[in-house]
């Protein structure tokens, strides 16, 4: 071809290109209306990522699918990858066998599973019973997520120090001893839960000031797990955090 060609050519593609933007760039075709399940699955991802924020119930419209997940074998493997990633950083760091490097866990949805409880009430449609909630507490029969209690096995036999950074309020301490231990949970360094005078302050702000006490303490947080944002988020922060799945209920 020759270069007077080639330069017709290459005029010729561009006023094509400038004419028709859409027809070249566009990369995918929009979902006319999604079905309930794939609704769901994008409304679950928006969850995990942060986006979707201050819901207060689950749509009545992802209730099954809810359901679905959470009893059954993909939110146990979404668990299993999380756990896995989180042993891969744990046998990566150097533990200074000073008794200070801490990783610590939130309770609920990341060691002891509250499904049981769910699955009486809406799983997460209704809005969030306080009352029910707690007399379920006292009952001190959730069972452990068991990728979650493999982690924290390994994690006490590589000698980091185990803290309990629990929503909890300081009444429902023994019965939640109780619990982890029935759920085979042992040998934690600290259980902290909420005080009278941290009643009413958001999550975020509630386990900031307890690593921020932690750290004055001397331990370094290098790593935390939870199933909410809030556990993770703030300062100061873990060097790695891990979030758990659970598309059933938000606290900020």
């Amino acid at each position: 071809m020759g270069p007077f060609r080639f330069l017709l050519l290459f005029f010729f593609l561009g006023v094509v290109a400038a004419e028709s933007p859409q027809t070249l760039l566009r990369t995918m075709t929009q979902v006319a209306a999604a079905s309930d399940d794939l609704y769901c699955d994008s409304w679950r991802l928006s969850v995990e990522t942060n986006n979707a924020r201050f819901w207060r119930t689950v749509p009545f419209r992802c209730r099954e699918f809810v359901q679905e997940y959470m009893s059954g074998a993909r939110y146990a493997s979404d668990t299993d990858v999380v756990v896995d990633e989180s042993l891969a950083f744990a046998r990566s760091v150097q533990i200074a066998n000073d008794g200070n490097d801490a990783w610590i866990f939130d309770v609920d949805e990341t060691l002891l599973s509250n499904v049981p409880y769910y699955a009486i009430n809406g799983f997460g449609t209704k809005v969030f019973n306080e009352t029910s909630f707690n007399e379920w507490v006292d009952e001190a029969r959730a069972p452990a997520l068991a990728a979650s209690l493999r982690l924290y096995e390994e994690l006490l036999v590589s000698g980091f120090q185990i803290i309990l950074l629990t929503g909890r309020n300081e009444a429902q301490r023994k019965v939640t001893m109780e619990n982890l231990s029935h759920a085979g949970y042992h040998s934690w360094r600290s259980l902290i839960f909420r005080e009278d005078s941290d009643m009413g302050k958001p999550a975020v702000v509630f386990k900031s000031e307890r690593r921020a006490g932690l750290e004055a303490q001397g331990f370094r947080i290098l790593a935390s797990s939870g199933d909410q944002w809030s556990d993770l988020l703030g300062f100061p922060m873990a060097q790695r955090s891990f979030k758990h799945p659970n598309p059933v209920y938000y606290i900020g």
